[in-house]
């Protein structure tokens, strides 16, 4: 289902930052956001929801160099829609952006506006349609393909699908925006926006930029040491494990984790879990036996 959010008419007011504020600046006070209002976190809270779409695509507009430095210059809107330059403000202490009537010797500006766009009176209900609305959907995707991009389809609400392409590193709550392929209107088609999220994953849990895994480790490879295979994201990969590991003991690798705003990627936690043989293993048992009546058991301290 798709559904039309109302944006705060400033981004900045939106995400909470001055306009002056750093691209770091931005991309934390929308993780902040957005770890606090996202649908998951807030089942059947619609104000948490609508919050963190507003919050998405305020950040989807100021973390675009481009775009906000347009916003910025007033020749688009909090939705990234080119203002009708000229005419936001009117001498007549209209400061809204809206065309109101006040006669100018004579002559009434709304008239003229409307025999302009083919209509009369200003925006809204009744006035003109300068441009299609926007259209807005979410796709769930694979943490896979978050990491390494993909190509879907997207069923929008009038009926239509669109074949997109998923870039790679894509993030949880980032907006994509397809120019033209929303709805029609009299100044040219709005825009298709698409909100991504990520599907849990059976293997991999996140913490923010960081994916964490628990990683089966034998007896004898935390005793002794060993090589042990281990998923990630990007295919396995073989890791040392080192001599007396004990579980609970996690393993970085780097770069291996989820993409942040800027295209950098966290890392990928392997928490060692020691793991006994499904089958008895009377040889085992009589060691175990032999090892608890001549050593008795001290846990590790924790550093």
């Amino acid at each position: 289902m798709i559904e039309d959010v109302g944006l705060a008419q400033d981004p900045y007011l939106e995400l909470g930052v001055s306009r002056g504020a750093s691209g770091d600046e931005i991309r934390k006070a929308f993780h902040k956001l957005a770890k606090k209002h996202h649908p998951d976190a807030n089942p059947g809270n619609k104000a948490s929801e609508d919050k963190f779409k507003r919050a998405s695509s305020a950040f989807d507009l100021l973390s675009d160099p481009d775009k906000r430095k347009k916003f910025d210059a007033g020749e688009i809107d909090a939705d990234g829609r080119e203002t009708m330059r000229g005419y936001g403000q009117s001498p007549f202490g209209d400061q809204g952006g809206g065309f109101r009537s006040a006669n100018f010797e004579g002559v009434d500006l709304n008239d003229i506006l409307g025999d302009m766009f083919g209509s009369r009176g200003g925006r809204g209900a009744g006035g003109f349609s300068a441009r299609g609305a926007d259209l807005r959907a979410r796709l769930e995707i694979d943490l896979e393909e978050a990491i390494a991009g993909a190509k879907k389809r997207v069923p929008f609400a009038d009926g239509r699908t669109l074949d997109i392409t998923i870039p790679k590193g894509v993030v949880e709550g980032q907006t994509l925006r397809l120019k033209g392929q929303g709805a029609a209107g009299r100044a040219g088609a709005g825009d298709a926006l698409i909100e991504i999220g990520i599907r849990p994953h059976p293997v991999f849990k996140r913490e923010g930029d960081n994916l964490v895994m628990d990683l089966p480790v034998s007896v004898p490879d935390a005793v002794l040491g060993g090589k042990v295979q281990a998923d990630t994201p990007d295919g396995p990969v073989t890791l040392s494990v080192p001599k007396g590991a004990n579980s609970g003991q996690v393993l970085r690798l780097k770069g291996r984790g989820l993409s942040d705003a800027h295209g950098r990627r966290g890392d990928l936690l392997a928490r060692l879990m020691l793991t006994l043989p499904e089958a008895a293993d009377p040889a085992l048992e009589a060691f175990a036996e032999t090892w608890r009546e001549e050593r008795p058991y001290t846990p590790r301290r924790r550093r």
